[in-house]
């Protein structure tokens, strides 16, 4: 992957293919490989037509890590993508983020808004709006000394997770552990652009998708059957409703 400087912070990137742009972004505990490449996204984006750019948000995969709880709000990650369009001279892109991603990306759409054309806001709904929650149990989760030291079951699911993307255990414990500025129906109210929802049918972690949808002016959503929070990020009909929804919206300009 490649590396830039996003105001003193490392951040590992890679950019694939030609067309318009699509920048993804991750959830929490995985990175851009684990997230976008190995589910065959990028290929189905490529393919499509489109320019990819994925990255590793700080603390995870290829990016710096860091170890103050205070270097990771959801605001500052979102610059760091920003950011991410400024080194590549890109001045405006789609956007697409899964679970953690997808709370970076409503801040970025809505700090930012002439910067995104089509956004994507999947793996999360009514909690991006209410907060998803557990965050202390997931800390202690991963700062255990083995995965046998864990008993809570949801907060396990991370720590098994998060040692099968061979993640920064102590990074992403800072990571959960920084403040959660809520984003308020108010805020998504501000966004403009055309926005597309997707959460699986028994996603537990991303909640209804009907608050998120009343939220955001002219939004559509999409429901994923049979699909939790860690399987609905390959299935087939979750790309086939963004390639459809992003030739909808198409930028119309040359990056």
């Amino acid at each position: 992957m490649h590396k830039f400087n996003s105001d003193s912070v490392e951040i590992a990137f890679d950019d694939v293919g030609q067309g318009e742009p699509v920048l993804l972004i991750h959830g929490f505990a995985s990175n851009g490989r684990v997230n976008w490449v190995d589910t065959g996204w990028v290929k189905t984006l490529v393919d499509g037509g489109f320019r990819v750019i994925t990255m590793d948000n700080r603390g995870h995969g290829e990016s710096e890590k860091l170890y103050n709880p205070d270097l990771y709000s959801a605001a500052e990650m979102a610059e760091d993508a920003r950011r991410l369009l400024d080194h590549l001279e890109i001045r405006r892109a789609h956007l697409m983020g899964y679970s953690m991603g997808a709370r970076i990306a409503a801040f970025l759409t809505i700090a930012h808004p002439s910067r995104v054309g089509a956004a994507v806001f999947a793996g999360l709904a009514s909690r991006m709006i209410t907060g998803v929650g557990g965050g202390a149990e997931i800390a202690r989760a991963l700062e255990a000394a083995s995965l046998l030291d864990v008993t809570d079951v949801s907060a396990r699911t991370f720590r098994v997770f998060a040692e099968q993307t061979r993640g920064d255990l102590k990074a992403l414990a800072a990571c959960i552990k920084s403040s959660r500025v809520k984003i308020t129906a108010e805020m998504l109210a501000t966004i403009k652009g055309p926005v597309l929802v997707v959460v699986g049918e028994k996603d537990a972690v991303a909640g209804e998708i009907g608050p998120l949808l009343a939220a955001i002016p002219g939004a559509t959503g999409v429901t994923l059957p049979r699909r939790n929070h860690m399987n609905a990020v390959g299935d087939r009909q979750y790309k086939d409703a963004v390639l459809t929804f992003l030739r909808a919206h198409l930028l119309g300009i040359d990056n």
